[in-house]
């Protein structure tokens, strides 16, 4: 299994990001993902998740209105669309999925927003 983030950077208040998480080594479309994030010093929280089928989404409360998960089942792959990003989104963006036998996540890709 693998699971490979990308599509971070550093941005100015305001601005925008989207993250992509590319998987392989599992059936994609059977499974529910997730992003979370975790700040320095701080614990990692999940920011938003999103069924197998896509159809239903959550978010956390810091971020609704804002960010938007999506997925596309025929790319294998999760996103993570941030609008109205804020320094306090600043962190290190992880991707999830949860299988039967335990949870992978990938390396990480890191998040700065800045002026």
């Amino acid at each position: 299994v693998q699971v490979v983030e990308s599509g971070g950077g550093l941005v100015q208040p305001g601005g925008s990001l989207r993250l992509s998480c590319a998987t392989s080594g599992f059936t994609f479309s059977n499974y529910a993902m997730s992003w979370h994030r975790q700040a320095p010093g701080k614990e990692r929280d999940m920011v938003a998740h999103i069924i197998n089928t896509g159809s239903k989404t959550m978010y956390a409360d810091s971020v609704k209105g804002r960010f938007t998960i999506s997925r596309d089942n025929r790319k294998n792959t999760v996103y993570l669309q941030m609008n109205t990003l804020k320094p306090e989104d600043t962190a290190v963006y992880y991707c999830f999925a949860r299988l039967p036998e335990r949870g992978y996540w990938g390396q990480g890709t890191q998040v700065t927003v800045s002026s």
